[in-house]
Formats: C-alpha cells, structure tokens, sequence
C-alpha cells in the first residue's frame, strides 16, 4: 500500500515519480497486473478489475490548479493511477501528514473522470484463467550494519527466487534490483514484498539506530 500512496514529503519536492494508488466503489472478480488478487463487490461485467490503471490526459490543463494538487495532477498525467482496493470511488489515496492543505487537495474532486483513458490492460485474469504456481521464495533480507548511529546508512540486500518486483516498506516503495540504502530517523522494522503472478512472500528486517 506504502508504494502506491502520495506522500506529502514529495509533492514538498514538487514531484511524485510513481503511479498513485486509487479506489473505486465498485470491483468485478478479476485482476490485471500488477495486481494479483481480487476482493469483488458486483457481479456488473463493466465493473473495473483490480489493477486497472488510468492515466489523466495530457490536453487536461493543469495550470490553474493549487501547489499541491498541481503535483498530483502531474504524476496522474505522466504514471497514472492503479486500482487497488473498493472505497470511494475516484479516490486517491494519501498519507496521513498534518502538513496536507485540505482546501487545496479539494480541487482534485473537480476533475472529471471523463480525462482518464484507461491504459491497455493484458491479460485480465479471472476465475476462468488464473494463473497458478509458486509464490516467491525469499532466502535472505538482511542489513548491513543492522545497528548504525543517527544520519548513517544501512544497506538492505535480499536474495529472493521467481519474483517479478519488490517494495520495501517503508519509505523506499516499488524497487527492482537487489539492494537499497536507507537512513532511518530512528530503528525500523522494514519489510520486504516479493511479488509475482501467483502471489507475494514477505520477510523482515530490522535496522537499529542508537
């Protein structure tokens, strides 16, 4: 959920470099990639599958919007938005920050959902189709130091067989590649999401700062 979510400390940066996770009110039984399950609510065949994306279009003028809607608006139009659970429909999905400005994140609600195109989506999985096999197999998630002093790093590095992608979490989000450097505030727990088609297998780790 971490990876998906629009975080205040990048729309601080003024840019948000990854697709946005969404919810709408309605979900039919089935998923496309990068989702890898289901939790439908409608038997309509014109409801949306879990892992749909859709990208705002670039004729949509964001220019007269609010500072930190206009940083949301620009990821929408360039990473776009994936489906990832049932709630409110149209809606992005943020972290809790007490430095959100409310009236300016209001202007999002004026966007009409008519400047989305819905990216191609294959294949759509089903109950008909889907996919069955091993899920990821973690080996090892380590650090290293696994106990550093405040502003230090530590390196996290994983060997994991038969997964398509990886997020830590948290801070760090979506990642390919084995290996991340992070600098906790304080000790944290961080956990490492190995994903492919059939499932996700998770391990943690602990990184200590005295």
């Amino acid at each position: 959920m971490f990876a998906g979510l629009a975080r205040y400390d990048e729309v601080a940066r003024g840019a948000i470099n990854h697709a946005l996770r969404f919810t709408l009110q309605y979900s039919q039984q089935a998923f496309t990639p990068p989702a890898s399950h289901w939790a439908n609510n409608s038997s309509n065949q014109y409801a949306a599958p879990m892992g749909m994306r859709l990208r705002l279009k670039s004729s949509f003028d964001i220019s007269s919007f609010p500072p930190q809607s206009k940083v949301i608006l620009a990821a929408l139009q360039q990473y776009g938005m994936i489906m990832a659970d049932n709630g409110s429909s149209m809606y992005v999905t943020g972290d809790t920050d007490s430095r959100w400005n409310n009236d300016d994140l209001a202007s999002l609600k004026t966007v009409p959902a008519s400047e989305f195109d819905v990216i191609l989506m294959d294949p759509i999985y089903t109950p008909a189709n889907v996919p069955t096999g091993p899920d990821p197999v973690i080996s090892s998630f380590t650090a290293n130091p696994p106990s550093i002093s405040a502003g230090q790093s530590s390196t996290l590095s994983w060997a994991v067989s038969g997964a398509s992608y990886y997020i830590v979490s948290p801070q760090v989000g979506a990642i390919r590649g084995t290996s991340v450097s992070v600098t906790p505030t304080r000790t944290t727990t961080y956990t490492l999401y190995s994903t492919n088609e059939y499932g996700r297998s998770t391990a943690k780790v602990t990184v200590t700062v005295e």
